[in-house]
């Protein structure tokens, strides 16, 4: 009888590796003859490199060499536009390129025999620096007489405007009964991910150039690294051994191009450890995001028109803001049936930290916004917030902002219902008064949206081979695909899903992957975008091979590239598109104690509903919600990611606080629900991001339950929530 894995919580098959110590990260990997790095940053956000003095650093014992900006062949590089400099210096090959726009801005790097006489030579560096103006408002940066921070990219910091016009808001908002209007702003994250970057770079046996490095993207690695070295994709080779979380933040490069700069000159391998400071100011944040909203309802509780603004600070380069803002565009009305929409959306250049991907990935911040809206108007109109979004929650046939009809099968109501019903949620329709002595109690509601996989007219594809080796019976699969597993358990779900298709035992089955030099594109390990992409070509390469196999081939051997469903990219001045093949939902609710002596905010139970269409594996489902509500309540309650002038206050955990085990959620309740996705394989949907989107706009109403007071701004911390009871100034 065959094996059935999908549907079965098996146990990671990188667990053992990972408990006893003996998988090896970036950091952890050693080559006979290695040399050692470490870079140079501008600490400073917005200045031009005058000159660059390295001889007092080349004369340390054991320096082989300084890289500056004129030794990077093409000094550019970015995800999405190649805007900024490898290195910041003059004599470079492109203009503007003598110029730091960030704190976290490379001047330079050593390379030396030891750490050590590495880190010695950085010191006696010397560079003359001109000061430029300093912009760290995005609403200033946006004035048409701010300083342009890329003068070769136009005439505005504006990087970025997405618009949505949706049937005739002025005339609703003429109609309507209730109008709520607000201003929110939402906070820069760090990812804090444990792995800081790391990498080791040398010369493989075939000539080529390997970085070995945590990543999200081989291939758009390898194209990032090439380019800027000057060479053929195919003379640089991407290996992303272990990888201490991702979060997004590693989606853009950091280690990588430098290490093979060195590689490319010296022929001997070259190891680089960022340290957390380093880490912490030279890597990508979650956008900072200023949101307007007015929204209004019938006085029965229907939803009529939506105005929107959100200008979020995209720093000092473009990283992914133009994806970030777009799915921030989609979001913003929630997941809500409107007919009348009006948002504009903007990005712009600052000399802050560059914002960056992040979990959720632009639907948190427009989310917090939206979800806000609903819980103030069911106020207003005297509603159980539950029932106001129930009322308006898409539904098959309905059309987003965008002007097209959202992808089915359409599952909000099934979300809110799930959470409603698990958590027992008890109507709230009249203020009551819930403090006992300084402890005040309240519950809060919200919901959301996200998309799975990339959008705007990409053609999504992921690439997969598997190989069945045997006699008589399968001995022995080898399942190739280059997905990073950035801790999620692709690597484990990947198995079962081939060990399904050829019903074996998952211990029959060897993974092999992130190798751009012997695997196809698997696409970002973002978007939640794997488990529903790579799903597919594992199951298609896995079939494939099954009928050679079937077919008396030895061994049988299949590639697969599956190819999603298309979508077209929004109209410039009217958004009308078809951003998304398809869309995942969550409902979340939560109970909260307030001191209103101290401030502090306790989250005592919450509870998450998400479509995740079906549970390949349900305990890593069941983790990373866990892990998702946390890292959100991290992002609600007290992660505060403090700048002065564009320089970076909080850079070291001992000053940027995360929550530990004593401050997560006492009681964290995960509700599958399961609405298969006709296109997604065995139905499942992607759903990594998910769990995180409502948390924030649910805490908010919970205090707003248990204080009556609404807090527009987080993390909501000790100081934030007195200063909102009007207990200090």
């Amino acid at each position: 009888m065959p094996m059935e894995s999908v549907g079965k919580s098996h146990p990671r098959i990188d667990a053992l590796g990972k408990v006893t110590g003996s998988t090896e990260y970036s950091g952890d990997r050693n080559l006979p003859g290695m040399l050692h790095m470490k870079t140079v940053m501008a600490e400073r956000p917005h200045a031009r490199v005058l000159d660059i003095r390295i001889e007092k650093a080349l004369a340390v014992p054991g320096v082989l060499a300084i890289y500056t900006a004129k030794d990077v062949p093409i000094n550019e590089y970015g995800l999405q536009i190649p805007d900024q400099p490898v290195l910041c210096g003059p004599g470079a090959s492109k203009p503007y390129t003598d110029i730091v726009r960030f704190v976290g801005d490379q001047v330079a790097v050593v390379v030396a025999e030891s750490e050590v006489q590495a880190a010695e030579a950085m010191k006696l560096i010397e560079v003359d620096y001109e000061d430029l103006p300093l912009l760290t408002d995005p609403v200033d940066a946006m004035r048409p007489d701010a300083p342009l921070l890329h003068p070769d990219r136009g005439d505005s910091n504006v990087c970025v405007h997405y618009k949505i016009r949706k049937g005739n808001v002025e005339d609703a908002f003429a109609k309507a009964d209730v109008i709520i209007e607000g201003e929110y702003r939402t906070p820069v994250q760090e990812h804090a991910y444990l792995q800081p970057e790391a990498g080791l770079g040398y010369i493989d046996e075939e000539g080529r150039i390997v970085i070995e490095s945590a990543g999200q993207w081989t291939n758009a690695d390898r194209k990032e690294v090439a380019h800027a070295l000057n060479v053929p994709e195919e003379q640089v080779r991407i290996i992303y051994p272990a990888i201490g979380g991702a979060f997004g933040g590693r989606e853009d490069l950091s280690v990588q191009i430098v290490l093979a700069l060195a590689v490319m000159k010296l022929k001997r391998p070259v190891k680089i450890i960022w340290s957390r400071r380093e880490s912490m100011i030279g890597h990508g944040k979650r956008h900072a995001v200023l949101l307007r909203a007015k929204w209004a309802a019938t006085k029965d509780g229907k939803l009529v028109a939506i105005e929107n603004e959100l200008i979020g600070d995209g720093g000092a380069y473009m990283y992914t803001t133009n994806k970030v803002l777009g799915n921030a565009a989609i979001t913003s009305s929630g997941p809500y049936a409107v007919e009348n929409v009006k948002t504009d959306v903007y990005g712009v250049y600052t000399n802050n930290v560059p914002g960056a991907a992040f979990r959720g990935f632009g639907a948190p911040q427009a989310l917090f916004m939206a979800e806000s809206q609903m819980n103030k108007l069911a106020e207003k109109l005297g509603m159980d917030p539950v029932e106001l979004r129930l009322k308006n929650a898409l539904r098959a046939g309905d059309t987003l902002g965008v002007g097209t009809p959202v992808p089915t099968p359409v599952s909000v109501v099934e979300c809110i219902e799930a959470a409603r019903d698990s958590f027992k949620w008890k109507k709230q329709t009249k203020k009551k008064n819930k403090k006992q002595g300084a402890i005040a109690k309240g519950s809060g509601f919200a919901a959301g949206f996200k998309n799975v996989g990339f959008s705007f007219g990409y053609k999504e594809n992921c690439w997969a081979k598997v190989e069945i080796h045997g006699n008589g019976k399968i001995e022995r699969v080898v399942l190739h695909h280059a997905g990073a597993e950035v801790g999620q358990g692709f690597q484990t779900v990947m198995t079962q899903m081939a060990a399904h298709v050829l019903g074996i035992s998952t211990e029959l089955v060897e993974m092999r992957t992130s190798d751009s030099a012997t695997q196809g594109n698997p696409g970002s390990a973002s978007a939640s975008r794997l488990t529903f992409m790579a799903g597919n070509s594992v199951k298609g390469a896995a079939e494939a091979a099954l009928e050679k196999w079937k077919a008396e081939e030895r061994p049988a051997i299949a590639e697969f590239q599956y190819f999603a469903p298309p979508t077209t990219p929004m109209d410039k001045e009217t958004g009308y598109s078809m951003p998304n093949f398809q869309y995942a939902y969550v409902a979340q609710a939560v109970d909260v104690e307030v001191d209103t002596e101290t401030g502090h905010v306790r989250v005592k139970r919450i509870v998450s509903a998400d479509d995740v269409g079906t549970a390949i594996n349900p305990d890593l489902v069941v983790a990373q919600i866990e892990g998702a509500v946390v890292q959100a309540h991290g992002y609600a309650v007290m992660e505060e990611f403090k700048t002065k002038d564009g320089r970076v206050l909080t850079d070291q955990f001992s000053t940027y606080l995360l929550p530990t085990i004593l401050d997560i959620p006492e009681k964290m309740e995960s509700v599958l629900v399961e609405v298969p996705d006709p296109n997604g394989p065995w139905g499942a949907r992607g759903m990594g991001e998910l769990p995180y989107l409502p948390v924030a706009p649910a805490i908010a109403a919970a205090i707003h339950d248990a204080t009556g007071v609404w807090i527009s701004e987080f993390p909501f911390t000790p100081e934030r929530v007195l200063r909102a009871l009007g207990k200090i100034k």
